[in-house]
């Protein structure tokens, strides 16, 4: 979506401030953004990760195990406990219920399905950062990577600071 260039057509904030332009590559647009809309979606991440840690808000014996004492990889809290509680929030895998009458085998097989998936999606954008970086790197991206000349691992650097 973002190398197709298609995006949102509003403003991304309530006084008006445009989206960054789509000619600009995808880092660079993401270099566009102030801090505080970066901190919405690591914020968003992090509400995820900590109901993930909490297991999905375990009560009264319900809830997954944490993935370091058991759980399946892949296996995400319902958002049930969060439903009923505070607000409405559909499920992550299987927000309407379309895999609840598969098998055990068919379920297993959509479970590696979408492992590989995120691991090719990782290697993807990694493909897609060194096509932006390192000119002619990778020869299938050459027709639409679009030169990058900031640093797309600055937010991993020693000396990173967002002041």
């Amino acid at each position: 979506v973002v190398q197709s260039n298609i995006h949102f057509p509003w403003s991304y904030s309530l006084d008006g401030t445009p989206l960054p332009d789509v000619s600009l590559s995808p880092e660079a647009q993401w270099d566009a953004l102030p801090v505080e809309a970066k901190g919405q979606i690591f914020l968003t991440i992090a509400c995820l990760e900590i109901w993930d840690e909490m297991g999905g808000g375990i009560r009264d014996g319900e809830g997954l195990p944490h993935y370091m004492n058991g759980r399946k990889p892949g296996q995400y809290p319902s958002m049930g406990g969060f439903r009923d509680n505070v607000h409405f929030a559909l499920d992550l895998f299987d927000p309407f219920g379309l895999s609840k009458n598969k098998s055990e085998a068919a379920k297993e097989e959509g479970l590696i399905k979408e492992l590989n998936n995120g691991r090719l999606a990782m290697i993807g954008i990694l493909g897609f950062l060194a096509a932006d970086k390192v000119e002619g790197s990778v020869p299938l991206l050459t027709s639409i990577a679009r030169p990058y000349a900031g640093e797309p691992m600055a937010p991993f650097s020693a000396d990173f600071s967002l002041f």
